[in-house]
């Protein structure tokens, strides 16, 4: 598939890529196709525990997954998919919080799926 370009950024990103053989995100044509990506520290691939930490830093490296790509984060952002275990007040509260702060300029679609 000569026409898809791949990317995996340093650190978590090329750990994953070699451990487990797969990528963070693939451009096709002016479009960046993305993996899910948790609250784990890039460079340390520490896990954070604390609900507001690990969104918080979902929400980074999302946007340190886009600008590897290519992309220009999340001001081009159209769809936002979000899965919580538990679904609660805090974690929807950090994805608002987080969704204001990395879009200020405009509001994406969202689906947000959660459990307990």
């Amino acid at each position: 598939m000569s026409h898809l370009r791949y990317y995996a950024y340093e650190g978590f990103g090329q750990r994953n890529l070699e451990r487990f053989s797969y990528n963070q995100a693939v451009r096709v044509g002016d479009k960046i196709e993305r993996s899910g990506q948790g609250g784990c520290d890039p460079e340390t691939g520490e896990f954070y525990k604390e609900i507001n930490a690990q969104i918080d830093q979902a929400f980074a490296n999302v946007d340190l997954d886009l600008k590897d790509a290519g992309g220009k984060g999340w001001e081009q952002v159209y769809r936002v998919n979000s899965y919580h275990v538990p679904i609660n007040n805090e974690a929807l509260g950090a994805m608002v919080r987080n969704l204001n702060k990395w879009m200020p300029n405009h509001r994406p679609i969202w689906t947000c799926v959660g459990g307990d």
